[in-house]
């Protein structure tokens, strides 16, 4: 039977070891130069995003690829002073495709390399990128305190003056019609294009109607990068992907959309990176803090004023009174 000298090296040791353990994850943590979240510019050219978490050294990161929605990544291990991110997706053939994206910090910028690879090794798909770091996440608003300015018509009613394409090489369903902003899908097979306003924004209240159809889908992006979704979801469990929601990042707190056909209400308040979204007269997200861009964003950073733009490369769409009210600067 062990004495109580021993009884007491034993606890000692197990103590030291706990303690040395804490400060190893602590210095991991404290040294890993990667924690946050970084505004990605793809191979492509279009916007990404990468969040980076390390709570006690066990490293977490999330990320968004282009049109996608926000996902984790399978592995994420910092290897010496290098960043390395492990994807596995499932290829269009059925056999499993690996993607390893590298990154190394210079300053606030990082520069990213991703590689594919085939089960049977071969590699493809190689490229370069860029990411930038987000400034740091803004209190939360106190929106009692926000003065609005006036009123602000982004549609007419009669013509498409103050908007404009994305894209000028995509077929365009919108027209004024009626007193209504209509993305008419007419001629199926044809990508249809998007629309941006003219005039470009910091933060606002925007306020707007939507007449959604059977299993249609289009969304209102603030600042040009942020969706919030436009969908024919009614009935559904409550999902990322749902109407009013920041798509892929904030789910409603309820459900609040009518069925396909109907006039939706949509109100948009957007102050300092944090989104509050009214549908249907019921507040379904509350002044709640947007870490990035989300899929098919014009741009990744977070800090530029951007249009307002509307989603019209699923299906058709109907949209009215749409009034903004940018926040007064003091």
């Amino acid at each position: 039977m062990p004495n109580q000298s021993t009884n007491r090296r034993r606890l000692f040791f197990i103590t030291f070891l706990f303690l040395a353990a804490c400060g190893v994850r602590a210095a991991i943590a404290a040294d890993n130069p990667f924690q946050g979240d970084w505004a990605l510019t793809l191979p492509d050219g279009s916007a990404g995003w990468l969040g980076v978490e390390d709570a006690g050294g066990k490293l977490s990161a999330q990320i968004m690829w282009g049109s996608g929605s926000v996902l984790p990544v399978d592995g994420v291990t910092l290897d010496g002073q290098k960043l390395v991110l492990t994807r596995r997706q499932q290829s269009r053939r059925g056999g499993q495709v690996t993607e390893t994206i590298t990154a190394m910090r210079a300053g606030d910028s990082l520069a990213l390399k991703t590689v594919k690879k085939r089960a049977d090794g071969s590699e493809f798909a190689k490229a370069d990128f860029a990411g930038k770091l987000q400034p740091a996440m803004p209190p939360t608003p106190d929106l009692s305190k926000v003065k609005f300015g006036p009123a602000i018509s982004l549609f007419n009613g009669k013509n498409l003056d103050g908007w404009r394409l994305t894209d000028s090489k995509e077929d365009n369903g919108w027209v004024a019609r009626d007193g209504l902003l209509v993305n008419d899908q007419s001629q199926p097979g044809k990508h249809y294009v998007n629309l941006r306003t003219d005039r470009e924004f910091e933060d606002f209240t925007l306020s707007l109607e939507a007449n959604v159809a059977k299993g249609g889908n289009s969304g209102v992006y603030i600042r040009g990068i942020y969706e919030v979704q436009v969908a024919d979801t009614y009935g559904r469990k409550l999902d990322p992907h749902n109407f009013g929601a920041i798509y892929s990042r904030i789910t409603p707190s309820e459900s609040a959309e009518k069925p396909a056909g109907q006039w939706q209400t949509l109100e948009i308040t957007f102050v300092d990176r944090h989104a509050t979204v009214v549908l249907n007269g019921k507040k379904i997200i509350d002044n709640q803090p947007v870490r990035g861009c989300t899929g098919g964003a014009l741009w990744s950073d977070v800090t530029r004023p951007g249009p307002i733009y509307l989603q019209g490369d699923h299906t058709g769409i109907e949209y009215r009174n749409i009034v903004l009210r940018p926040v007064v600067k003091k």
